[in-house]
Formats: structure tokens, sequence, C-alpha cells
């Protein structure tokens, strides 16, 4: 088994999970295919009308898109399937699908995931559509702005951005792909559900976890009659909205393929890079309330402490804090921008403000603006099942799923395609409160309200921290709106790992070398690590020396075992080695031979002196030099001299007889008496 690290999460965080290439069984398999969204901050905004801002060192062009990963598949030549753990997981598979060589490539995603990464792909070409009616259509060949002097210019930006790149190495950006590219790719999906089996090629068995990061995202266990693999993206163990981390499903697989990278994103960043705008902060330092444990814990303790509330507590007091400060902002007089493209957290968000407003009597509108508005809202009411048990013990109470429902019954939350939309134009009242994309902050809704907004310093502008906030805001200086940086929980904390993996008992890690120091190896753990590194092959060795095989009904029927000793059984079979399910199987041969016809196959210590005797009774003439040594050991060498009818050598040990002779015929007749005196099968 390889595994290749085609591209870690970088600056895109949630946005943009990690991918890799697994090499396995002579499979080659890509586990995620996002696009690095946070590369768009090195464009500019589409200007807006005759407002022309002042963007320094940003392109005035129509974006190119960073996916790594998907020119990497592509340079590999080809895959036998993708297993998707999330939405956002899927934002770059149109980038594959649409080459010749992924024509037989399948496509594996949870039913939730595949539909809302349908969604986000939609609304991502919509959005696009803006640069193009500005600055034209994508010509062939490259832009103007990957030529020159503009190359050096632009990597400066990048380096800027946090984006790595190898010298003039631009062929990470593609242009985007089209609405036709989506349908061509999502009919190569194949829809799963949480704890659904699907075998792959005969070979492997796949079967996706909830992850309760979000909805619809998965951890992926994939099983080969070799070895056993998990590949665990950023997960958490309670949700307030998701179905919970289903951890259980993953006990005793083999390999662990760790590729949370959640811990060296936004979790613990300083806000040094808000500005002088930022009003507070709402992050948490990742070890504040966790500390390494003793892998020797209990079972039963480790669980208590993975799935303890504290997370979703703090995830909670999180959402309050921006409720107040929203409060706050509307108290003033401001209005508040939220270009927040975490589902989840909006959902959450749209539960405490109406909490919140409701407690305040404040009556302030509340606008969702965004091409699938209408539609991811809408989905919430049809996937129960895939809710945590708190939310699916309200359906079944007849309580609503979430407090959007009640906002959308009394008119406080409504929901419009576009911001040019006539029902908008005819609702929109200040101050007032605005979901829209782009988190990126360079197109979609969000550009144009931010300019409306930016020099009113009792607006509020609520920016989700990781990535550069001081390039993404750059276009909008100077700014007077204050900016809420805040983060959200986005995987597994540091101090859970250990816990997580002494419940898991793997017994190997593959983990990211960037976490090395986060997570020190201990002494007495019963796994070992072996670590990866972005664009770099590892060879995982094989952990199974023995493996199982599964007999087929009709071939286990017809065996007839013979008792060894006690323990014992041998019985002697003619079959086909196939691989099914991921399994081994002895099947039936096509034909098997008659009982009579088989050559006999022994197995027994045979007795040196009942050797002689049968030799003899069948007319051999023959002699032992050890029958007159009485003293000599029973477990020692014997050795029969043959004279008659030819001449051969007899030797007969504890483990094995041997017949020395080079007369075929003799040798017949040794081997007939031999046989007389031993058990065959």
């Amino acid at each position: 088994m390889k595994l290749t690290c085609l591209d870690t999460s970088g600056g895109g965080g949630y946005y943009t999970p990690a991918s890799h290439l697994l090499e396995l069984k002579g499979l080659r398999i890509l586990l995620d295919c996002p696009i690095d969204l946070s590369a768009l901050t090195v464009f500019s905004p589409v200007p807006l009308g005759a407002f022309s801002d002042d963007v320094g060192d940003l392109i005035r062009a129509v974006p190119y898109y960073r996916s790594p990963t998907a020119v990497a598949a592509a340079k590999a030549g080809g895959l036998d399937a993708v297993l998707v753990s999330s939405a956002t997981g899927l934002l770059g598979l149109p980038f594959l699908t649409r080459l010749p060589s992924f024509v037989n490539t399948k496509v594996y995603v949870t039913d939730v995931a595949a539909s809302m990464g349908r969604l986000m792909m939609t609304e991502l070409v919509e959005m696009h559509r803006e640069f193009v009616r500005c600055y034209g259509p994508d010509m062939d060949g490259l832009p103007v702005w990957m030529e020159g002097e503009k190359v050096k210019k632009l990597l400066s930006v990048l380096q800027k951005s946090g984006v790595e790149y190898d010298g003039n190495d631009l062929s990470a950006l593609l242009p985007l792909y089209s609405l036709a590219n989506i349908e061509e790719c999502m009919q190569k999906i194949q829809h799963v559900k949480y704890g659904e089996e699907v075998c792959f090629n005969g070979i492997l068995m796949l079967k996706a976890s909830s992850s309760g990061l979000e909805l619809g995202n998965c951890v992926w266990t994939i099983k080969g009659p070799r070895a056993s693999v998990t590949y665990l993206p950023s997960s958490i163990f309670v949700s307030a909205h998701a179905l919970d981390f289903d951890y259980s499903s993953l006990k005793g697989n083999d390999v662990i393929l760790f590729s949370d990278f959640s811990s060296l994103n936004g979790m613990y960043d300083d806000n040094q890079n808000m500005g002088e705008h930022m009003v507070d902060e709402t992050d948490t330092f990742p070890f504040s309330d966790s500390v390494f444990r003793d892998v020797g814990i209990a079972e039963g303790e480790n669980i208590k402490y993975l799935c303890s509330n504290d997370d979703i507590t703090e995830e909670i007091e999180r959402i309050s804090f921006i409720c107040s400060c929203i409060n706050d902002a509307i108290n003033s007089g401001g209005s508040v921008l939220i270009p927040i493209g975490r589902f989840g957290v909006i959902l959450l968000l749209l539960e405490h403000m109406s909490e919140t407003l409701h407690s305040s009597n404040m009556k302030v509108p509340i606008f969702m603006i965004s091409e699938i508005a209408e539609e991811m809202i809408a989905f919430t009411n049809a996937l129960p099942e895939w809710l945590c048990k708190s939310r699916q013990e309200k359906l079944f109470s007849g309580e609503a799923l979430f407090g959007h429902v009640e906002l959308l019954k009394e008119g406080k939350l409504s929901l419009f395609p576009h911001l040019y939309s006539k029902g908008l134009l005819a609702a929109w009242k200040e101050p007032c409160i605005v979901f829209c994309p782009h988190w990126s902050l360079r197109h979609g809704p969000a550009v144009h309200l931010l300019r409306r907004w930016r020099a009113d310093k009792r607006c509020l502008l609520v920016l989700e921290q990781g990535v550069d906030a001081e390039l993404t805001l750059e276009p909008f200086m100077p700014l007077a709106i204050q900016v809420l940086g805040c983060s959200f929980l986005s995987g597994i904390k540091v101090g859970k790992i250990d816990s997580l993996l002494g419940l898991l008992k793997p017994k190997l890690v593959l983990f990211p070398e960037g976490l090395k120091s986060l997570c020190p190896v201990k002494e007495k753990q019963p796994w070992s690590f072996l670590y990866y590194l972005k664009g770099k092959t590892v060879e995982v060795p094989n952990l199974r020396e023995e493996f199982e095989v599964r007999l087929a009904t009709e071939l286990a029927c017809g065996l007839q075992p013979r008792q060894l000793d006690k323990t014992i059984a041998v019985a002697r079979l003619r079959a086909k080695l196939l691989v099914s399910n991921g399994q081994y199987m002895l099947a039936s041969a096509k034909s098997q031979p008659e009982q009579s016809e088989r050559h006999l196959l022994h197995r027994e210590t045979v007795d040196p002196s009942r050797v002689l005797s049968a030799l003899q009774e069948k007319g051999i003439v023959c002699s032992s030099p050890s029958d007159d040594d009485n003293s000599a050991p029973t477990d020692r060498e014997r050795a029969i001299s043959v004279t008659s009818p030819g001449e051969a050598l007899v030797k007969v040990a504890s483990e094995r007889t041997t017949i020395y002779c080079d007369d075929e015929k003799t040798a017949e007749h040794i081997y007939d008496a031999l046989r007389s005196i031993c058990n065959g099968i």
C-alpha cells in the first residue's frame, strides 16, 4: 500500500479539506478533491459601475481556481475511484470528470454531501459569471496576467495569502468548470448512506460513517483481504446539528489515515491580521480544556471524555457571543453582514438569533441572499435521519427541527436569489442582518454590501478566521465598519487524539508531519506512527502476516475431514481462490477427481521398526544397522538399507521419511510399503 498526500488544507481550513492518493491492491483511490478558494484573494472583486477600488497588486481579471489535487490526479493518469468525505471535498471533482481518462472512474459520496456539493458548485459558477460579464469570456491559451512581469507580482501576492507554490509553477490554477461539467460529474456519483457497505471491484468494501462535523460529512472505512483502512478527515464527537461522530464503527481497523488538519488552522491563531477594526474574538486555544491523557485509561473513561458536551458548549457560547455583538450593532443603528459558508453554523446562528429577537422584542429584518438559499433551507426538512439525536427527537414531538422555521413563519427571515430581486428591493430596510456568499469577499452579494457599509462604524462584518484577513479586506480599505473575527470547531482537538486512538486500537497511524510536535509519541503505545508530508509518497508496510479465507457453502458440505488429534482435523479439497466482497474465498473447481483417482497425501510420524517390517512383508530385502543398538535415542534418524530388488536407502526421522533410489520400480515398491502403514487423506 502506498500513500501520497496531494494537498493539505492550507489557508482554506474547513473549506479546503486535505486530499490524498491511496494505492491499494493495484487500485488507485483519490480521497477528496476540493478547491482552495482562499487563493481567490489574489483577484480583485468586480468593480461596481464607475466605482473603482484601489486594489494594489490584486489581479483585475476573470479568476482562475486553485486545485492542486485535481492537477496531481490528472498527471497521475487516471483513477479507479474517488471517496468524498464532505460537500467541500467535492468542489474540485468536475475538473477531473471532464477529462477523457476519468470516464470509468467511480465516485462515492453520501446522499446529503452530494446534494449540498451540487448546490455549492452551482452557486460558485453563478457567482463566477459576474466576472465573465465584466471582463469577457475566457480565451484560449494563458491569460495576460500569467505572462511576463505580472507572474512575479502574482506569486508575491500568492505568498502573502499563504499559498505554497514551487517556483513559477502556476499549473494548479485552472479556469472554472461549467454547469454542464457539474451535471457530467454528478452522473458519475454513487450515493451512499451512513453504515451502508458498498463493494468496489470485488476486492474492497467501502463504508461511510458520520464524522459529526457537518450534515453528510463522513469517515470512510476501506476493507480488503489483507488490510482495513480508516480515512479520518476533520471530525467532532458531539454536534449541535449533525449526527454525532460514529467512532464505534472504526474500531479494530489496521490503519488510520489521520487527515484532520484543523489544529494547524484557525483554532488558535491570533487576530493580528484583523487590523484595528477587530472588536473581539471567539476562538479558543485548543489546549485550554484538554490535556494529553494516558493511553492505558479504561475504555469507558475514554468514551466519557471524548463524548463530553464541553466542545458543543463552547460552540454554543461562541454563537451566543456573536449574537450579542449582532444585537449591539443593530441597537446602534448599524446593519450586519455575515458571509459565512458553513451551513451548520448558519442554522445555529439563525436559531439563536430567533431566541434573541424574541426575548428582546426587537424587530429587524433578516435576509438570506443566495442562488441556493431556498433549496438549502428546504433541504433541512428532508433529512431528519442525518441530524443529531436531539433534532430527531424534536421531529417526533412535533417541534420544528431548527429555529429558522419560526423566523420564516413570522416573516422575520426572507430568502432571495439576488441583490436585484424584485421582492428584495420592496422588502429592504436598514438596519438589517444579511447572510450571503462569499466568505472570500471576492464575489457574490457580500462584495456589494461590504462596499455599501464599509464606511459606517455602526455596522458589523462577521468574518471567519482561517484566511489572511488583511489581504481579504485590502480592496475595501479604508474601513470604518467593525470586523468580528470568529472561529468555529472544525475538527478533533489535539488533546483528544490519544484517547481516540486508544479507543480505536489501530496497528498503524498515518499522521501529518506538521502535527508531530503537537502529538508526541509516548512509551508503550500499542500502535506505531508513520508520518507523511505533502507531495511525498510513503510505503505502508503489510500489517497482516495471516489472513482469513472463507469456504463456499457447497465446497464446505463436500469435505471429508479426518481427525488428527483432539484439536485438528484435516480434509483435502480442490478449489479456486477468489476475492469476493473484500474477502478471500475458496470456491469449488469445475471438476473434482474421483476419490479413487487421487494420490493420497500422508502426514504422520512413522515408527522405523514398522517400516522395516512393512518392507520385508513386500519381499524387499533390507536391514537397519540400528537394530542391534539398544542404547540409540528413539528420536534419532534411522537409516534402512535396501539391497533387493534394487539398491535404495530409506531415512526415517521424527519429522519426515525420505527415499533415496535411482530405480523407479524399486522406489514404487518402497512407497507402496510405506503407504500401507500410513494414514492418507
